[in-house]
């Protein structure tokens, strides 16, 4: 699973449905909000990124993120931390994330 800074969603297990007009149906079909749990690397890859590399199950439809390091919000397209796990500092953030435009991290 991937999440990118404007909030796209991708996962390579979910499969993606196209409606008759083009659009995505998949996973935000009338929630009113998504919040992905997940840990914030993979293999030592980040997963919260600038641009989702895999395909998108959705655009624009994460709202927040709670991972193993951070807690985050998405919003207008841009990607706030708003708190960080026990023992985890801004500069592991930074260097764990590929896609992350704002800090401003409460300390745990």
């Amino acid at each position: 699973m991937q999440v990118a800074e404007n909030g796209d969603l991708a996962n390579w297990m979910i499969r993606v449905e196209w409606s008759r007009n083009g659009r995505r149906h998949g996973s935000r079909c009338g929630v009113k909000r998504v919040i992905v749990l997940m840990e914030h690397t993979a293999r030592g890859e980040p997963k919260f990124l600038r641009r989702c590399t895999l395909p998108l199950t959705g655009k624009g439809v994460v709202d927040n993120g709670d991972h193993d390091l951070a807690s985050f919000t998405i919003a207008g397209g841009r990607t706030t931390v708003t708190e960080l796990a026990p023992g985890v500092s801004p500069a592991e953030i930074r260097d764990k994330t590929e896609g992350i435009a704002h800090h401003r991290p409460k300390p745990a």
